[in-house]
Parts: structure tokens; C-alpha cells; sequence
């Protein structure tokens, strides 16, 4: 069991569904004094889509309804600013250098457990809750541990390593022992209209889940980076509208008539080039890691472990080797496909997290191909 904080003032981080819904009620059971907030960070453009699950008005009016019905207060706080300049602009800057960005862990980090603690505190509040599925421990001294939730299939510690001590330390994720089975069913018990509301499985601000629609109406047609599509041994293959619209392990969009499946193999945001090859061209013995936070307090030798390369990735065995300027190295025993630059790789021993990091792009040409070419593109 989660070692529970003393009971006091907390503010929750309600999106309008079932979780968040869920853990005001049990926050509320444990004691503590509720008061419910949900951030409004959707674009002007899209107030008007109240079907957008937790980017648009309908989210507000389902956590206004449940906290009447659970006897706390709710407010809305505007951080569409905030989003813009903390969350999607990294989105965007993060295409346009040719990664693969993770817009919903620069969100709990920047946002969350950022500004949200700080209106918190503000208020007279200790802690910051969510409705995420994972767990926190904390010892005797008050140190906090992030651990994976014991419903496997819903575990959200991924989305959570980037969380500095002082923040996992304030932070509150009742549901991490629950599975989300329990969490409908208790809903549906309370009589909580959000009990049957589907899980989002979109990025909040990306409407129908297209990123080339949702790039081109927030950078404009001017502002990609067209180029060369070429394959591995450096012919080149065709032109591209923009590094923007490609990322590693991509297959969709690269026309035919090469005679086998082509994926991108890498993306050069340098020279504009996107690289395709063969599906096992895919295959890491390794990747390198930068902007890395370890919850114990740094690492001082290699270390077995278990990481994830993306949320939706299995997890598999790995060596981290630390290095030195807040970089990793994680070495695959079992080679690993569609490595992204841009994604977290996040990293456990057992149940517990102890960090993670950025996945670092991997030069798979030598300089003198990268001249040759250069070369080639010029002419």
C-alpha cells in the first residue's frame, strides 16, 4: 500500500473522464480537502468541438457535474498560453529537427505537476493529484518513489519519470492500486455520469489524431523543410514536402514500386534528408540518451534494467551505462526496431522507475557519405 500523506489540502487536476472523476472521490474518502481544477489549454480555434474529450468545453462541464455531485468546489484556470509555449511548441519544434516528440510527458512535468503546484501552494494546498495509473511510495525521510501501477495494461508511470523529486514528493495518483475495471465499476456504484466515458486515445490537441493537418494549420505551408528522400546506400529516391511529416520506422507515404516494403531508417533535419531502407535497417544494438533525471539520486556504473522506447513499446531488457553531461547509453542484449529520436526511453529495475531520458538521433552515415551526399543533393 501507498504510504498515505498526512490529510490536508489537495488540489486535483480533473479532465472531465472517469479517472480523474474517480480519484476525487477516493481522495475525499481518504480525508483530504478536494478542490477540483481543470486547466483549459485548447486553442481558440477549437472551443467550439465540444466532442474532443479533454480539449474542449464538454471536459469542463463533466468536472463541474461531478464535483457538484461530490460536494467539492471546481475551477477552471486558463493555461492556453502556457500550453502553447510549453507543450506544443516543443511539439512542433521537435518535427521540424526531424524527432518524434511525447507532448503528454513535457505536459506533466511543465504543467501538471509544474504550474499546477504552484497555483496549489498558492492556495494553501500541499499536494497536486491525478488521475494516472501509478504509484507513490514515499519513506520515512519523505522521499518518494514512482512505481508502476499494478493494473499492467493501464500503467502510466511512463508518462511520469521526468517528475523531479520535489515534484513526485507533492504529488497524489490514488488509483495506482486500482485497475481500471474497479475504477468504472466504483463509478457506475456512485452514480458518477462519467462512469462509461471512453478513454482518450488521442493527443489532446491533435483533432482526429492527424499531426500533418494539425502541422500545417499551426506552422504554415511556409515553414517546413522539404528535401530528398534517399535510400541507405545514398541513390536517391525522390523529393519530400517536409521532414515534418516523416518519422522513424514510418512505412505510409513512401510510394511504391521499389520492388520490397521501404521504412524510414532516419531523418536528417541538417541536410533535409530522409533516409529509407529495409525493415531489419530498423534493428538498435543500442541508443544514447540526453536531458536524463534518475529518481535515486544519479547511477555510478552500469546497470541491468528494463526500459520502454515508447509508451506502446514492449518493455525489454537493457544495459544503462550513464555518462557523463546528464547522457546515458542503453545497450539492447536483443536488438531493438523503430528506436525514435525524440521519445523517452524510460527505465526500471523491477516495479520501481528510476528515470529516463530523451533518445538521442543515431549518425548512421560517416562523414565522408554525409559529403558524398551533399554532393549528390546539389546536383
Amino acid at each position: 500500500m501507498n504510504a498515505n500523506p498526512d490529510k490536508t489540502r489537495v488540489l486535483l487536476g480533473m479532465s472531465g473522464g472517469v479517472d480523474s472523476s474517480v480519484a476525487a472521490y477516493l481522495l475525499k474518502e481518504q480525508g483530504h480537502e478536494v478542490i477540483g481544477v481543470t486547466m483549459k489549454v485548447w486553442p481558440q480555434d477549437c472551443v467550439s468541438r465540444a466532442e474532443d474529450k479533454c480539449c474542449g468545453p464538454q471536459a469542463v462541464a463533466d468536472a463541474r457535474g461531478v464535483a457538484h455531485a461530490l460536494g467539492i468546489p471546481h475551477y477552471v484556470v486558463d493555461e492556453a498560453g502556457e500550453f502553447e509555449r510549453l507543450v506544443i511548441d516543443y511539439f512542433t519544434a521537435e518535427y521540424r529537427a526531424g524527432r518524434t516528440p511525447n507532448p503528454c510527458v513535457m505536459c506533466n512535468e511543465k504543467l501538471k505537476f509544474g504550474n499546477l503546484l504552484a497555483k496549489a501552494r498558492a492556495l494553501g494546498a500541499t499536494h497536486v493529484a491525478t488521475g494516472h495509473y501509478a504509484r507513490i511510495e514515499r519513506d520515512a525521510a519523505g522521499q518518494a518513489a514512482l512505481l508502476k501501477a499494478v493494473d499492467a495494461r493501464k500503467d502510466q508511470s511512463y508518462f511520469l519519470f521526468s517528475l523531479r523529486q520535489e515534484q513526485l514528493a507533492a504529488a497524489l495518483l490514488p488509483l495506482g492500486g486500482l485497475t481500471k475495471p474497479e475504477v468504472r465499476a466504483l463509478a457506475k456504484k456512485l452514480g458518477l455520469k462519467t462512469y462509461d466515458k471512453e478513454d482518450s486515445q488521442e493527443i489532446c490537441f491533435v483533432p482526429g489524431n492527424d499531426y500533418t493537418a494539425f502541422l500545417k494549420s499551426h506552422l504554415g505551408e511556409k515553414e517546413f523543410h522539404p528535401g530528398g528522400i534517399y535510400f541507405k546506400d545514398g541513390s536517391f529516391m525522390g523529393e519530400h514536402q517536409g521532414i515534418e511529416f516523416y518519422t522513424v520506422g514510418q512505412r505510409k507515404g513512401l510510394g511504391g514500386g521499389h520492388g520490397r516494403p521501404v521504412y524510414v531508417i532516419d531523418i536528417d533535419a541538417a541536410t533535409q534528408r530522409v533516409i529509407v531502407g529495409d525493415y531489419d535497417d530498423l534493428l538498435r544494438h543500442d541508443c544514447y540518451l540526453a536531458q536524463t533525471t534518475w529518481h535515486d539520486g544519479g547511477l555510478s556504473g552500469p546497470v541491468e534494467i528494463t526500459t520502454k522506447i515508447r509508451y506502446n513499446y514492449p518493455e525489454v531488457r537493457a544495459i544503462l551505462h550513464p555518462l557523463p553531461g546528464n547522457r546515458a547509453r542503453l545497450e539492447f542484449p536483443e536488438p531493438q526496431r523503430s528506436v525514435s529520436p525524440g521519445q523517452a526511453a524510460v527505465c526500471y529495475v523491477g516495479d520501481r522507475v528510476i528515470g529516463g531520458g530523451w533518445i538521442e538521433r543515431t549518425e548512421l552515415f560517416p562523414e565522408a557519405k554525409k559529403a558524398e551526399l551533399a554532393q549528390m543533393a546539389a546536383t
